[in-house]
């Protein structure tokens, strides 16, 4: 998976915007202001960071070589996963999704959930 691949996955969700707030180097995606996802593209092959529940990231870890603690990140909450050959595609896209609905229904306010489904 490339990090065009990885990238529409990002953004192929609901309100989902795309941020260059550390540089060129890195994409963030995020919801209503919320981020949910970092992608490193000076990286090779490509890391994402993703939010996860702490009692999932673990396991993660101890299951997928592929999947570090969040670098640069809380690493209770977030993952860094690396998108090389060993790591079936689907589930990279059903991380990002996992991540995404944890800052949808965690971070956000009913109101900007409200205004997520109506827009």
């Amino acid at each position: 998976m490339d990090h065009e691949e990885i990238r529409q996955i990002c953004l192929g969700h609901k309100g989902a915007t795309e941020h260059c707030p550390f540089g060129p180097e890195t994409l963030v995606f995020k919801v209503m202001g919320k981020m949910f996802a970092l992608l490193a593209l000076d990286e090779i092959p490509p890391r994402v960071n993703l939010k996860c529940p702490p009692e999932l990231a673990q396991e993660l870890r101890e299951r997928h070589p592929q999947v570090l603690p969040g670098y640069h990140m809380d690493k209770r909450h977030w993952n860094t996963v690396v998108a090389d050959q060993g790591l079936p595609g689907g589930l990279l896209s059903e991380w990002v999704a996992l991540s995404y609905r944890l800052v949808v229904l965690k971070g956000l306010s009913k109101a900007q959930r409200q205004a997520l489904e109506e827009g």
